[in-house]
C-alpha cells in the first residue's frame, strides 16, 4: 500500500475512533420503537453510545425491531438513567436539540456549525447530544444543563420526529470528522457537567447572599449567568478557581454575620 494510502487510512481510524467521545441522549421518549431507530442511525453513521432518561425501562423487542440485528448490540448496551443531571455529569459539552424558541434559551445554531465548534474537543472531550420528548420538547430546566443548542433549519415548517432528528446530527459529525479534509486543532480538556453544576450551585449561592439575585428574576439572571460562563468554555482548573473564590467569599460572609449578630445580641 502506497505510503500516501497509508496515513490516510491512519487518520481516519483515528477519526473514528473519536466518534466514541460522543453519545446520544434521549430524553424521556415516549415510544421504544424511536429509540430502535436512533440506535440503528446512531450505528451507521459510527457512534456507538446510547443513553436514555426515563423512570422506566423501555421494551426491548419494540426497541430491537427498530435497531435491527446490526445494531441490536446498542439497545443491549444502552444506558438507562432516572435523572438528566446523572445521565449528562461526565461530559464536557452538551449540545441540546431544538425547534423551540424563547426569550430565555440559548442561541441556537445549525447542526453543520455546532459540529465545525466541537470537532476540536473530540479527542479529549466527552460530548453528549440532547434530544427531547416527541411530544413537546425539551424544557428551560433540561436547557440549563446544556452549553449549546442546535435547531435544524427547514423551509418554515418544522416537524421533525425524533429519529429524522438525531439522523441529520449524526450524519454532519460523521461527515465533518471522517470525510472532511480539515485539520482537528487541539483543544484543552473542559470542565464536566458534574463539575459544572457543582461551580454554578457556588455561584448561585454568593450571589444569594449578597441579593443580587432577587426572588422575581431569580431563574432570568441565573440562566444569562450560566450561558455567560459557558461561553468560555470553563477548563476544570477554571471551574475549581471559581469554586474556591466563593467558598471563601461564604466563609468570609458567614464570619461577617455572625459577628453582626453578637453585637446586636449584646446591643438588645
Amino acid at each position: 500500500m502506497p505510503t500516501s494510502q497509508a496515513a490516510q487510512k491512519t487518520t481516519k481510524s483515528m477519526r473514528m475512533s473519536m466518534l466514541n467521545h460522543v453519545a446520544i441522549v434521549l430524553m424521556e421518549p415516549k415510544f421504544p420503537e424511536n429509540i430502535g431507530a436512533a440506535a440503528r442511525i446512531a450505528w451507521n453513521m459510527g457512534l456507538s453510545r446510547l443513553i436514555v432518561v426515563r423512570k422506566d425501562r423501555p421494551d426491548r423487542d419494540a426497541m430491537a425491531k427498530m435497531a435491527t440485528h446490526k445494531a441490536v448490540h446498542l439497545i443491549d448496551a444502552m444506558e438507562l438513567h432516572d435523572s438528566l443531571e446523572n445521565a449528562l455529569a461526565p461530559f464536557s459539552c452538551v449540545i441540546a436539540t431544538t425547534a423551540r424558541h424563547g426569550r430565555q434559551r440559548i442561541l441556537e445554531k445549525g447542526p453543520r456549525e455546532i459540529v465545525q465548534e466541537i470537532t476540536p474537543l473530540l479527542p479529549d472531550n466527552q460530548v453528549a447530544f440532547l434530544f427531547g420528548p416527541e411530544d413537546r420538547g425539551l424544557t428551560n430546566d433540561d436547557l440549563r444543563l446544556c452549553q449549546m443548542t442546535s435547531a435544524i433549519p427547514t423551509a418554515g415548517f418544522s416537524s421533525l420526529n425524533l429519529a429524522q432528528a438525531v439522523a441529520v446530527h449524526c450524519y454532519e459529525l460523521y461527515y465533518s470528522l471522517v470525510h472532511s479534509q480539515k485539520s482537528i486543532p487541539p483543544s484543552p480538556r473542559l470542565a464536566s457537567t458534574f463539575e459544572l453544576e457543582g461551580m454554578f450551585a457556588h455561584v448561585e449561592e454568593s450571589l444569594l447572599k449578597i441579593d443580587f439575585l432577587q426572588e422575581k428574576n431569580h431563574s432570568y439572571w441565573m440562566n444569562n449567568i450560566r450561558q455567560f460562563l459557558n461561553r468560555t468554555h470553563l477548563s476544570s482548573k477554571d471551574a475549581n478557581i471559581i469554586r474556591g473564590i466563593c467558598r471563601q467569599f461564604l466563609r468570609h460572609q458567614n464570619c461577617l454575620d455572625t459577628v453582626n449578630y453578637e453585637q446586636e445580641d449584646q446591643e438588645a
